[in-house]
């Protein structure tokens, strides 16, 4: 698909996108998941957990039922909140990226099932608290889709869906992309999503370097 770099809205996904989350999510999800009785074989790859929301996603990779996944997350977060910058570093090149967007007259976003006040303090903690012109969040453990952040955001912006186009490293990225008529550029250098997930979910592209993703969303001048 032809002509991103035209697109005056670019959403993205914070985990696995921005920043460079995964170590910190797997390290405490594994501290919490052995200490709810799960062994090193069932923990299998608790990567699994990046990209769907929290608590549902301790359901629906390990089959948790809703209340022990809220005691999960509870747990989860008493531990994620307490850490600090190293937990959430930009990826490198991401503030460039972020800048020269915004540099072009486009509207940068963060579109993230990730909780709004903690995203907001990775932001802060990385500079980059004034580096977007929205960022959303989940406000509480409600359940609040990706595709209804997305919609959320184009609404605030006055924007259409011709006008976006969102960036993920998951297949709930462009899932809820799509579901709002989105085009989704998909990213693979966190470490989490491959081509195979991306693709297969219908990403319009599949990125494998924060150098590659600048291309597509500022146009390849080389």
């Amino acid at each position: 698909m032809g002509g991103l770099h035209e697109r005056r809205v670019v959403l993205f996904d914070f985990d696995g996108t921005v920043a460079d989350t995964k170590d910190a999510i797997i390290n405490t999800a594994t501290r919490v998941l052995t200490e709810h009785g799960l062994d090193r074989e069932r923990l299998g790859d608790v990567s699994r957990l990046i990209g769907p929301p929290f608590p549902e996603a301790f359901s629906m990779v390990y089959g948790f039922a809703p209340e022990e996944a809220q005691a999960i997350t509870d747990d989860y977060r008493a531990i994620y909140t307490t850490l600090g910058p190293e937990a959430w570093p930009l990826f490198d090149g991401m503030r460039e990226l972020v800048a020269d967007l915004r540099s072009q007259g486009k509207q940068v976003c963060v579109a993230t099932s990730k909780k709004q006040d903690v995203l907001e303090r990775a932001l802060a903690d990385e500079g980059m608290d004034a580096a977007f012109d929205l960022v959303v969040g989940k406000p509480s453990d409600r359940e609040f889709t990706k595709a209804q952040t997305i919609a959320l955001i184009l609404n605030q912006l006055r924007a259409t869906p011709d006008e976006a186009v969102m960036v993920g490293d998951r297949h709930h990225d462009v899932d809820g992309a799509r579901q709002c008529g989105v085009p989704c550029v998909g990213v693979t250098y966190g470490g989490t999503g491959d081509y195979a997930e991306l693709a297969g979910a219908g990403a319009c592209r599949v990125v494998d370097t924060v150098g590659q993703l600048a291309d597509v969303l500022l146009g390849d001048t080389t």
